[in-house]
């Protein structure tokens, strides 16, 4: 396991911890079609498409909801927020992509984290 993946790990059991949830959301492409296992252990994809996998470029490596109480009036209503923890390593840094992302969920009143420790999750709250 890398040390990105161990980062993360620890994050996502900090996260639940605290009562949210969170799934990995891997980005990227792939190849999907008619497959065909030839002789030599090969795979050969006839009639290929591309297959896009996640939010979107640049969406963060974990996402999901904290339960959220909001004003007075609504004291004892629950609502899910939407969270964006975008994981790094130390001396890790974002894409454009990325800092796009989460600067898009703050604008929309959702909770974005960049995130080198489980302890980055309890600094993003207070």
């Amino acid at each position: 396991m890398t040390n990105e993946g161990r980062i993360q790990r620890d994050i996502m059991l900090a996260a639940s911890a605290a009562g949210w949830t969170t799934w990995r959301n891997n980005t990227g492409q792939a190849w999907t079609g008619d497959p065909t296992w030839l002789a030599d252990g090969s795979l050969l994809i006839r009639h290929p498409r591309p297959l896009h996998a996640g939010l979107c470029k640049g969406s963060s490596d974990l996402i999901g909801l904290r339960p959220l109480e909001v004003t007075p009036a609504m004291v004892g209503t629950t609502l899910a927020q939407f969270i964006g923890i975008e994981v790094k390593g130390p001396g890790g840094r974002t894409t454009p992509e990325q800092a796009r992302f989460l600067a898009f969920v703050r604008t929309k009143g959702g909770l974005a984290i960049l995130a080198r420790s489980a302890a980055d999750l309890d600094r993003a709250v207070d």
